[in-house]
């Protein structure tokens, strides 16, 4: 049993067992709250229709609603870490394979065989003179005129194969000239072919001296921070995906073995592009920012020599770039923090050698093609 008492057009307040309920709004648009679910009714004429807006079992699609969409955030961080751990191992992945690059050893250069004159240009050039002035139906004439052309056409054509032929021999000379300059090691010949070599190189790099069969290298590596990642992708021991931060004497071994492939890319496509050279003496220079005064900062991380025969033999897609440096070197100044591992900057002033190949390199320049 209940009562309604209609309180003033539009509101009306409705007593049950359960409570009291109170409507207010027209037929068409009438809220509904108090007892129960708060809800709204609408209708005209005989039919209505009528929603709640939450509370009671009336809810529930809403918590599924919440449950679907908690479920699809969980789903989007799974995969916006699994991209992560991809980009991470990627980035892993290359420091190590780093040293493994190939490169084609240089051969004598060929000169490119000339493209054969065009022989139908030619023709049309000289028969075009060739019947300048002759009637079109002056056939006798006509056949003379074209017999001319085909004479100066082949005499033409004798001269310009002759001219090119005489140019690509001329290209031989100097390419032979040049082959026989870098094979014996002339400074300025071996300096130019590194240079160009270099241009495309990730880390900086540069040759700054020939003496003998031995070549002075410098290479400039980023900091640390801007090559190996703080965390590496693992999984549980439940079999779930983890991006485990990494401990700072793992992180120190990937840098070093970053720096070693470096190293290493570099004397390799030295070795290569220059065959007389035989061995190479190694600055690895790290880019510390600016100083007060604008000038580039740097610090000398590694030097090392390396011979070409101590690179024979080397298993280059088993070992670490670490471990080849450490075992084919004939000399090393490394520093190390003994706790950790990482590279401390050498003390140049009990390096007057080193010091004076770095004081050599245009820092400037170097660090500008980073």
């Amino acid at each position: 049993m209940g009562f309604s008492i209609k309180l003033a057009p539009g509101v009306r307040i409705r007593a049950f067992s359960r409570g009291i309920r109170t409507s207010v709004g027209p037929r068409a648009a009438r809220v509904h709250f108090g007892a129960g679910s708060t809800g709204i009714s609408s209708g005209v004429g005989p039919v209505g229709f009528y929603t709640s807006l939450g509370g009671g079992r009336r809810g529930a699609p809403a918590a599924n609603y919440q449950r679907e969409m908690a479920a699809q955030q969980r789903q989007a961080m799974q995969s916006q870490r699994t991209e992560e751990a991809r980009s991470l191992a990627q980035a892993f992945l290359r420091i190590l394979d780093l040293h493994r690059v190939e490169f084609p050893a240089a051969s004598r250069p060929i000169a490119p065989e000339p493209s054969p004159p065009d022989r139908t240009v030619i023709y049309k050039h000289y028969e075009r003179h060739a019947l300048a002035g002759i009637g079109i139906f002056d056939r006798t004439k006509r056949t003379q005129a074209k017999q001319r052309a085909t004479e100066w056409t082949e005499a033409e054509v004798q001269r310009q194969w002759t001219s090119l032929r005489e140019q690509q021999a001329g290209w031989q000379r100097y390419f032979d000239g040049r082959w026989q300059q870098l094979c014996s090691n002339e400074p300025d010949v071996v300096l130019e072919t590194l240079e160009e070599a270099f241009e495309d190189n990730e880390a900086a790099s540069a040759a700054v001296g020939v003496t003998g069969d031995e070549v002075s290298l410098v290479v400039l590596v980023p900091a640390v921070d801007q090559v190996v990642p703080e965390r590496m992708p693992t999984t549980t021991q439940a079999g779930n995906l983890s991006l485990r931060k990494l401990a700072q004497r793992d992180r120190a071994d990937y840098y070093k073995a970053f720096v070693c492939g470096q190293v290493l890319v570099t004397v390799r496509e030295a070795f290569a592009v220059a065959p007389g050279i035989a061995a190479a003496r190694m600055a690895v220079l790290r880019q510390d920012g600016l100083d007060s005064y604008g000038r580039p900062r740097v610090s000398c991380l590694m030097a090392t020599r390396l011979e070409r025969g101590a690179l024979t033999g080397v298993r280059w897609l088993e070992a670490d770039a670490a471990d080849i440096v450490n075992d084919a070197n004939s000399e090393l100044l490394l520093n190390q923090r003994p706790r950790t591992g990482e590279l401390l900057p050498l003390k140049l002033e009990t390096e007057p050698a080193l010091a004076e190949l770095i004081n050599a390199v245009d820092l400037a320049e170097l660090t500008a093609a980073t």
